[in-house]
């Protein structure tokens, strides 16, 4: 198969199934990772950690360091709660961490729009590429730059 559906859980919902999938690691869930957790799945793009730490300090009305919110994310994205966009330095929440899958994102270069797809046939492909190379693969990252479908019609 080579994409598959979640049922992926908003708002409240996915908050709860973070703090699940956290908890099960073996992590606590604290006020501040909730917050961290709660502005990144706020924003509709990905967001840098001083996105974040911004968006922390306005609703909290204290400073949040963004090396703070680095580490959390560090977790969040270990803990498969989080997604990094390398070619952005910038994060989105995962809205199934119950599922863990390499993901590929297709990054808009117009409007900075970023969607997560799955398809393990082809990132099954990548991890034995890197294998039949000698090479030990922990975590694919595929990104495809270019344009959604709304700014390719615009």
């Amino acid at each position: 198969m080579p994409g598959h559906h979640h049922h992926e859980p908003q708002g409240d919902d996915l908050t709860v199934a973070a703090q699940g999938r956290l908890e099960q690691s073996g992590e606590q869930w604290t006020a501040m990772r909730a917050s961290v957790f709660e502005a990144l799945a706020g924003f509709d793009k990905p967001a840098s950690a001083y996105d974040i730490a911004e968006a922390v300090s306005k609703r909290e009305g204290r400073r949040v360091a963004a090396n703070s919110v680095y580490r959390i994310l560090d977790l969040f994205v270990g803990a498969n709660l989080a997604r990094r966009v390398e070619s952005a330095n910038a994060y989105i929440a995962n809205a199934h961490p119950d599922c863990l899958h390499d993901c590929i994102f297709l990054v808009c270069d117009s409007c900075g729009q970023t969607t997560h797809i799955d398809d393990d046939r082809l990132t099954r492909g990548v991890r034995e590429a890197a294998l039949a190379h000698g090479f030990t693969p922990v975590r694919p990252v595929i990104e495809v730059r270019g344009k959604c479908a709304d700014c390719a019609t615009n």
